[in-house]
């Protein structure tokens, strides 16, 4: 069975493995309720999804209805304004059949623009806290990518007390000294207020390159059992960590198992000999 941790300072027993509804954006109503039976099924009972993920709330609404409150349902948005915040929220609650989530994420908070525009006067900081106050959220977070990510997620916690965030880690990543640096910094800072920590491309092989895509992930993932379970165990090892799924449905059943056999933190040798074996390279540069 799939391991549970306490979602950071909520009061959520979240699965240490979330389901990634990215996978969900060009699905079908009957994979999306076959995808919602395995998980349920693994243990696991946290969503994350976002307003830009195709069809993915679209489909989770109906698969939802009548088992709403198994799960700790997240959902994203990319709106700088208040108003379009706000906007876009109410259709999340509208797609998805509910009256509130649970965690709600400015998705993608990495761009200096952006960021202003989210955090200063009529932003989308002002639009989080008022549907918090007003119950259509319970918990506040930020997500984003690229090697720049850390460092801001530093910048959003000192700015605003965000429950949550979400960014990239994996042994390529930790190869990057500044990258790495940023990282234990956010990681630690985050042990010390409570902030949940959400880990994404735990499961990245190397950017697809010329090679045909025969996944719906943007990066070519490792798909052998003990690949996963060595990349998963890496993420893993990670104090309190949480890690999305990959965005396919065809690689759920095999992160699901890696998963539930609970891998140990992999070695620095494991690793370095998957990094060779496999050809690992780094998606962000």
């Amino acid at each position: 069975m799939i391991q549970h941790a306490r979602f950071g300072r909520t009061d959520h027993l979240s699965s240490r493995l979330v389901f990634g509804a990215a996978a969900l954006g060009g699905a079908s109503s009957a994979a999306t309720d076959l995808a919602l039976a395995r998980i349920l099924d693994a243990g696991v009972n946290h969503i994350d999804v976002a307003s830009s993920y195709g069809r993915a709330e679209e489909l989770l609404g109906p698969s939802l209805r009548g088992r709403r409150n198994r799960f700790f349902l997240a959902t994203k948005t990319e709106k700088r304004t208040k108003v379009e915040a706000i906007a876009e929220l109410e259709k999340s609650l509208r797609l998805l059949g509910t009256d509130h989530v649970d965690l709600w994420q400015m998705h993608r908070l990495v761009d200096e623009a952006d960021w202003n525009a989210a955090m200063g006067e009529g932003g989308a900081l002002e639009a989080f806290v008022d549907a918090r106050r007003r119950g259509l959220v319970r918990y506040l977070g930020v997500t984003g990518h690229g090697l720049n990510t850390a460092a801001m997620h530093l910048r959003s916690l000192d700015r605003f007390d965000f429950d949550s965030v979400l960014l990239p880690w994996n042994w390529s990543m930790a190869g990057n000294a500044d990258y790495a640096a940023s990282f234990r910094a956010l990681e630690a800072l985050c042990r010390s207020k409570g902030v949940a920590m959400q880990l994404i491309k735990t499961v990245c092989r190397r950017p697809w390159g010329p090679r045909p895509q025969t996944r719906t992930t943007w990066y070519e993932p490792f798909v052998e059992p003990g690949d996963l379970s060595l990349a998963l165990g890496f993420a893993f090892a990670v104090e309190g960590a949480f890690v999305p799924s990959a965005g396919d449905l065809d690689l759920l059943p095999l992160i699901l198992e890696a998963a539930a056999s609970a891998p140990p933190p992999p070695s620095d040798a494991e690793m370095e000999t998957l990094a060779a074996r496999t050809e690992m390279e780094a998606l962000f540069d």
